[in-house]
């Protein structure tokens, strides 16, 4: 029976041997997918960041337009009041050939008030 303790501790050894290189490959195997992972998510969060500091740029530029727009806007506003103060003191006022007429027909009239 010695021989076959002998045996089976031999066999076992080598079992053994053969389970621990097995585990080492595996474990090897597991540490350099995890590292590839990291270097992945490292990427990714670069990425992240610089989409992030594009973003912040974008939003102060929407500000800034946003306030040009308002500013535009009262601008506008201003122009439309004037535009129609200037529209309607025009209609009160004769264009050049409306007074080329009449003061050719009070020349007529004072003339004739002249002659008389």
């Amino acid at each position: 029976m010695e021989l076959n303790d002998k045996k089976l501790k031999q066999i076992l050894k080598e079992q053994s041997e053969d389970f621990k290189r097995h585990v080492s490959t595996l474990a090897e195997d597991f540490h350099s997918q995890v590292k590839l992972i990291g270097e992945q998510y490292s990427s990714i969060k670069e990425t992240l960041d610089a989409h992030t500091a594009d973003i912040a740029s974008i939003k102060d530029t929407l500000n800034y337009h946003t306030e040009m727009i308002v500013s535009m806007k009262e601008d506008i506003e201003i122009t439309k009041v004037d535009v129609e103060f200037i529209k309607n003191s025009l209609k009160k006022k004769v264009d050049i050939e409306e007074f080329s007429v009449l003061e050719k027909r009070v020349t007529a009239l004072e003339s004739k008030v002249r002659a008389k």
